[in-house]
């Protein structure tokens, strides 16, 4: 099948396009030619289209990945796709068929299912409410939280330090 290490990537790639810097969100996909750059960097044909169709599946799979929405919102994007095999001297080879610009966006789908079934709750948002990101959980014991321990990860232990010293104080 079509789902790799790169197409986690790309997944969580897209699922965090829309960071939150200096406390504005932002879409790394608003503007068509940093979008064409971004989507070509990713292996996308960085079309009007394939922008379009990418923005509309992130910000459904958002939902999906928060609980906001079921799985199934996802289904009109699978509309007229399809695999198709062939057979190689190595074997079978399948092929994704898609309609025009939305080549993208299924490959992200279908890295989203099969993480989903492969490593289920792999997949999350920061644990930050301020923050906007997404992680997948790689560590054996599977309980990270936040996109980056650099970031978020500290920003949060430091909060709860002040927060306990503050308690500490007034009690």
């Amino acid at each position: 099948m079509i789902e790799t290490m790169a197409d986690e990537e790309v997944l969580l790639d897209v699922l965090n396009s829309t960071p939150v810097v200096d406390g504005v969100q932002r879409d790394l996909l608003a503007d068509p030619a940093e979008a064409r750059a971004w989507l070509r960097q990713r292996g996308g044909e960085g079309s009007p289209q394939e922008r379009t169709a990418v923005r509309h599946v992130r910000d459904a799979l958002q939902g999906v990945v928060r609980g906001e929405l079921p799985p199934s919102a996802l289904g009109p994007f699978l509309d007229d796709v399809a695999y198709r095999p062939a057979m190689s001297e190595q074997g079978m080879e399948w092929s994704l068929d898609t309609p025009p610009g939305r080549a993208m966006g299924v490959r992200v789908i279908l890295a989203w299912d099969a993480l989903e079934k492969a490593r289920p709750g792999r997949l999350r948002p920061c644990a930050n409410s301020e923050c906007r990101l997404f992680l997948i959980d790689r560590s054996k014991t599977n309980k990270a939280r936040w996109c980056s321990m650099a970031a978020c990860g500290n920003r949060m232990k430091a909060r709860r330090h002040y927060e306990r010293t503050q308690q500490a104080q007034a009690g």
